[in-house]
């Protein structure tokens, strides 16, 4: 027959709520503890969670819904995610928009019958507001990491973009720095925005002049900051690069070293993300890193949160400091 919780009660020799304590993961004694996960395997014991789920009248069951499964950052987001749930006895359900351009609120649906106590949407992409709007009219627990198209009352995560690239500008400042240009990034990113007024208003503050030939559009790939850097060596008249991601910095460096251009002696720049080649090329480049791991574990903390109160929200826009990581690839005046 089918081990039961009783059984393990009685090997374990304590109670059924001690046992129940132990797989909810409340905190029991050490040498209880031990005893108990020794009669769990002896017994092979495995719990009957469509039973628990209608004593707790929950799923312990959270949904993580991203846009792009093959997107880089998302593996540290969803380190962070992992971790919090894992210590708070909740499983994770992995969802992806896919090929079949599903919107991230057909994923409510999973709110609406019941197969997760929650959500999280990750997305580095621009939300609309009607979709953030119905996302917050559901009323049930719901985190976004990424862009909140400027809605409140919906709890949201993201990197302070602009603070980010400030930081740059003043550091390149600071080291001598006075003419800047700036490569841009898609107009589909929703970070592209707010580092672009990063850059603006820390030229302002400065009171530098704004030179709009100084500043070019790239799509965030090696291939579009190796354009974007060729235009701007047609225009010349500047001593630094600000690229608002590192594999269009990376671009714009090929493309100066190909026409001959010695990084930093001639050119400095500066890229934004810091991935791993980041600390391995050359010259290494100096950047911002963002703090993925605990946008996830905040994220999730605030929708556990919402959950143990029933749902309730206080309206949070959590905006975390990323850091400025000083390399080679940067020369003072």
């Amino acid at each position: 027959m089918t081990p039961t919780i009783k059984d393990v009660a009685k090997l374990a020799n304590t109670s059924k709520s001690t046992v129940s304590r132990y797989l909810n993961g409340k905190p029991v004694k050490k040498q209880t503890e031990e005893a108990v996960r020794r009669a769990i395997a002896e017994l092979n014991y495995h719990p009957n969670m469509n039973a628990r789920r209608l004593v707790l009248d929950k799923t312990q069951e959270i949904g993580i819904v991203v846009d792009d499964i093959t997107n880089r950052f998302y593996s540290a987001i969803l380190k962070g995610v992992r971790r919090i749930l894992d210590a708070n006895g909740y499983d994770c359900v992995f969802y992806t928009l896919g090929l079949h351009h599903r919107k991230e609120t057909d994923f409510l649906d999973l709110l609406y019958e019941g197969q997760v106590d929650g959500l999280i949407f990750v997305s580095f992409m621009r939300r609309s507001e009607d979709d953030v709007e119905e996302m917050k009219a559901s009323s049930f627990p719901v985190v976004l990491i990424g862009d909140d198209a400027g809605v409140n009352e919906i709890p949201s995560i993201d990197v302070d973009n602009s603070s980010g690239v400030i930081d740059v500008v003043n550091y390149l400042y600071r080291i001598g720095h006075r003419d800047i240009a700036y490569i841009s990034g898609p107009d589909g990113a929703a970070a592209t925005k707010a580092r672009m007024e990063g850059y603006q208003a820390s030229i302002a503050r400065l009171g530098l002049k704004l030179n709009p030939d100084l500043i070019v559009v790239s799509d965030w790939s090696n291939k579009g900051g190796y354009t974007a850097m060729q235009q701007l060596l047609e225009v010349g008249g500047f001593t630094a690069v600000v690229a608002s991601n590192d594999e269009s910095a990376f671009g714009a460096m090929s493309a100066m070293q190909e026409q001959g251009y010695n990084i930093p002696k001639d050119f400095s720049i500066v890229g934004f993300d810091d991935i791993d080649i980041s600390s391995w090329s050359y010259p290494s480049l100096t950047t911002v890193r963002q703090p993925f791991e605990q946008m996830g574990s905040n994220a999730a903390q605030m929708l556990l949160e919402m959950i143990d109160s029933d749902g309730e929200r206080s309206y949070s826009r959590d905006l975390l400091k990323p850091q400025l990581i000083v390399r080679s690839s940067c020369l003072t005046l």
